[in-house]
């Protein structure tokens, strides 16, 4: 009885050890189990997260790749134009600028040579325009005698008898400053000589020069014409006047 109850007690002790033995590796089993799925959500988590990044990352290069790309197909040529635009109105403007400046210079060089050129004085004297005897004195202190008007009148020129077609020559170097039809003296030569000295050349025709031409003592201005109706009885005449200021002086005193 006593062998018989220790074996059964035996065989119990080891039921119960294999039993708790099966609980054990039941246990491990499972702890092992969820090690490894925590291990698996662990790296399952990780790889999903450097997966976002790569897509944020990928995300935020797109407007720095395609769309920059796009943006630099479609802008900087507009971009280029309006500055190649912008560089050629400036170099317009710069060309424009200096072909003024270069014709301000050049006009100012040819004012002041003309101002230096021209030069008239008393002493310096006047050649006779023409061949022939004056028939009509400057007067301006006294009135004297117009026979194709029959009356008297002050005088500012001198009226010199010739024919038609007669050679008028430049009394001075000057100037052609104005070329106009005059009702009284006919076609009218204006000449600057410089230092406030003008001569008037009247009744002439076929000039050889145009207003802004300089002449010389002796060049040919033209040739006498037919008389107007005011000298219709002198003749036909060179009417030839001398300025100092605008006022007019005995030309007469100035002749060689």
């Amino acid at each position: 009885m006593k062998k018989r109850g220790w074996t059964g007690f035996l065989r119990r002790k080891q039921y119960v050890i294999a039993g708790t033995l099966v609980v054990i590796a039941a246990i491990g089993t499972t702890v092992l189990y969820s090690n490894h799925q925590e291990q698996e959500r662990q790296q399952m988590e990780a790889e999903l997260a450097e997966e976002m990044n790569s897509s944020r990352e990928e995300v935020a290069e797109v407007p720095d790749t395609e769309e920059s790309q796009e943006a630099s197909a479609v802008i900087p040529p507009k971009t280029n134009a309006t500055a190649e635009q912008q560089e050629e109105t400036a170099e317009a403007v710069e060309s424009t600028e200096t072909m003024e400046t270069e014709e301000t210079e050049e006009k100012a060089e040819k004012t002041a040579s003309t101002v230096d050129a021209l030069h008239f004085s008393k002493e310096q004297g006047l050649m006779w325009p023409m061949q022939g005897d004056v028939i009509i004195d400057y007067s301006m202190d006294a009135t004297v005698y117009f026979a194709t008007l029959d009356q008297y009148k002050y005088n500012p020129a001198v009226i010199i008898a010739g024919n038609v077609n007669d050679k008028v020559y430049s009394a001075a170097r000057g100037q052609i400053q104005g070329i106009e039809n005059d009702e009284v003296t006919g076609c009218t030569v204006t000449v600057n000589l410089g230092d406030g000295y003008q001569a008037i050349y009247g009744q002439l025709k076929e000039l050889n020069f145009e207003v802004g031409d300089y002449v010389e003592a002796g060049h040919v201005l033209g040739y006498i014409s037919e008389p107007t109706k005011y000298y219709s009885v002198e003749g036909s005449n060179l009417y030839f006047e001398l300025l100092k200021d605008g006022v007019p002086v005995d030309p007469v005193e100035y002749f060689e």
